[in-house]
């Protein structure tokens, strides 16, 4: 779609670069926020560990550390916009396990009020709603890639200068 032309690209496709930003940052923000707790005290991985137990999956212990490292890594990755497909697609396999083992259960809402207590709500596990919003972010990553302002575009201008220098 063409809607201004500027040169040899158009306003809509140079904007359009820079789509993938905002979910790289959030998502990558959000994946850090709660992968960090689970690797960084004793008691928050063993916390989860024992969580994944009873859910009866294989080897809690080095699933809770898997989980955490992949989330801060994948995190970090999607920050800075290194290795983006490749951190989305372990990041979307994550958020899966998560909602089939875990949010399914409690329904859609994210937010899950079980009843009232003198304090308020009480509230019960959240549903699987934000699941969907983190995958529908990560495909979204994965079919446009980390876009511009990353280390993957970076790497990919680099490459294509390398191969532009080797034909001349």
């Amino acid at each position: 779609m063409r809607v201004l032309q500027m040169g040899n690209s158009t306003m809509s496709g140079k904007l359009s670069e820079w789509g993938p930003l905002p979910l790289r940052l959030i998502a990558g923000f959000g994946f850090i926020y709660h992968g960090f707790p689970k690797i960084s005290s004793v008691e928050g991985h063993e916390t989860f560990a024992k969580m994944l137990s009873g859910m009866n999956l294989p080897a809690p212990g080095f699933l809770a550390w898997a989980a955490g490292l992949g989330e801060v890594a994948g995190g970090l990755a999607l920050i800075a916009g290194a290795f983006v497909v490749f951190a989305s697609v372990l990041l979307t396999i994550e958020m899966l396990v998560a909602m089939f083992k875990v949010h399914l259960a409690a329904g859609f809402s994210f937010i899950n009020i079980k009843g009232t207590g003198a304090d308020g709500p009480i509230f019960g596990l959240p549903g699987y709603e934000v699941n969907l919003l983190y995958i529908a972010a990560l495909l979204a990553l994965i079919l446009m890639g980390a876009g511009a302002f990353s280390i993957d575009r970076l790497r990919g201008q680099r490459s294509h200068r390398y191969h532009e220098y080797l034909r001349r």
